[in-house]
């Protein structure tokens, strides 16, 4: 089952350079959050910073709270791997290993982490999660075959599938939709509302549609101007802040004033 996340007065930098203000926000767990706002508020960079993805950047660090299930992310002696563990990532364009099949991307997270699984419980894993990944119709008589041999929006299901074999309690998807075609967009999308039974899913997108469609909640984050730090407006049900924000701001970016 998905996990809530806290997060209290978050700051990310990069060097000196404060690229997030300030977040404080609560993520329910089982639910769809979106992140959305223009180019360059900040959105993508604190996604990245609830499972210290961001750290892989040299002189990125974070002050604040990121709790999940009341435990600090950032507490001492907390292993960022054991979180990425924990929390998985999808990126916006997909990324399956090129040299891999379809079955050994599937296999490659669980790999990683030092599990030791027999042939039978791998195959368990990579059905599973195909099947939780909607592709295992389509690609269960080619396991083997290169997982860069399928089209876009397979490819993005195998990074799902990839993700979720580990048995994480927090899915970020980094935009997963802005580099497909219509009907696979849809078919994350189904998928991502099918996911959120079993995992906390959030999502940053650029598709304020989207946001609509797929999300329990709404952030709206932006930035005052160039070389300002990008900050959280306002939180609320999706419902409320598509019809009813409480910030003009809210208001003017999604009646497409600016942005």
């Amino acid at each position: 089952m998905g996990q809530r996340i806290d997060v209290e007065h978050v700051n990310v930098f990069y060097g000196s350079f404060k690229a997030v203000e300030d977040v404080s926000m609560k993520i329910a767990a089982n639910s769809v959050t979106a992140f959305i706002g223009p180019s360059g508020c900040g959105k993508s960079t604190f996604l990245r910073s609830i499972n210290r993805m961001h750290e892989v950047t040299p002189g990125a660090h974070v002050e604040g709270k990121i709790l999940l299930e009341g435990q600090d992310l950032y507490g001492k002696g907390v292993d960022p791997v054991s979180v990425r563990r924990d929390i998985g990532m999808v990126f916006q364009r997909p990324n399956p290993f090129p040299t891999m099949s379809i079955r050994d991307n599937v296999l490659a997270g669980v790999r990683l982490n030092n599990q030791r699984v027999s042939a039978s419980e791998a195959d368990d894993i990579v059905e599973w999660a195909l099947k939780g990944a909607n592709l295992w119709k389509e690609v269960s008589n080619r396991l083997d075959a290169p997982g860069a041999g399928l089209s876009g929006g397979q490819q993005q299901r195998l990074c799902i599938a990839r993700a979720v074999a580990v048995h994480p309690q927090v899915l970020l998807m980094d935009e997963p939709c802005s580099a497909l075609d219509p009907i696979s967009t849809l078919a994350v999308e189904d998928l991502i509302t099918e996911l959120k039974e079993q995992y906390t899913i959030v999502i940053v997108t650029h598709n304020m549609q989207q946001a609509a469609r797929v999300s329990d909640t709404t952030a709206f984050f932006n930035i005052q101007g160039v070389g300002k730090p990008g900050h959280l407006v306002e939180m609320a049900e999706t419902t409320k802040i598509f019809s009813n924000p409480a910030e003009p701001e809210t208001e003017s970016y999604i009646t497409g004033r600016f942005g």
